[in-house]
């Protein structure tokens, strides 16, 4: 008797453990997913916010060692095949570009942000006259700085097979 007690009250409890490995995994409270949740949107946005007002710095305002000190990291990656890697060769690629270029500029047309990353859509141009270029521009930001840069060009040509703007 002793012995079916014992063997029973094992079978329990490996069936018990069994029930627990196999169900599914609780999530968090709906009003912690609610909080991760709102902490990951603050820092989307702060990052946008960050991101915007250095590109707006740079490309608008032509101030490119006062934004790029402010704003890029100690490390910074670039993908951009005509810049090289770090701050230091950013603010000379740019400084450079806008002495050869005093018109030009770039506009965001809109911005999205997600995580560490941050999506800006944009109309460069030389200067007024020229068309110019859409872009994509992509910045990882860490630790409140922007640590690594991508960017994709298309230029606006003159003509088009639908009525669709690039913007």
């Amino acid at each position: 008797m002793k012995r079916l007690l014992i063997t029973s009250a094992i079978v329990c409890a490996f069936i018990s453990i069994t029930a627990q490995a196999n169900s599914p995994v609780q999530k968090a409270p709906q009003n912690v997913q609610n909080k991760v949740l709102t902490a990951q949107a603050q820092q989307a946005e702060y990052n946008k916010k960050l991101v915007t007002d250095f590109y707006n710095g740079v490309f608008q305002k032509h101030q490119v060692k006062a934004y790029a000190d402010q704003y890029i990291g100690a490390e910074y990656i670039q993908h951009n095949p005509h810049v090289p890697n770090g701050k230091a060769p950013f603010v000379n690629y740019f400084s450079q570009y806008f002495k050869d270029h005093p018109q030009a500029k770039s506009v965001i047309k809109r911005s999205a942000a997600e995580g560490d990353l941050v999506y800006l859509h944009v109309h460069s141009q030389e200067n007024p006259q020229d068309r110019g270029v859409a872009i994509v521009d992509i910045f990882r930001v860490k630790e409140g700085k922007i640590v690594e840069h991508w960017d994709v060009q298309q230029a606006i040509p003159a003509e088009s097979a639908n009525q669709n703007s690039m913007f």
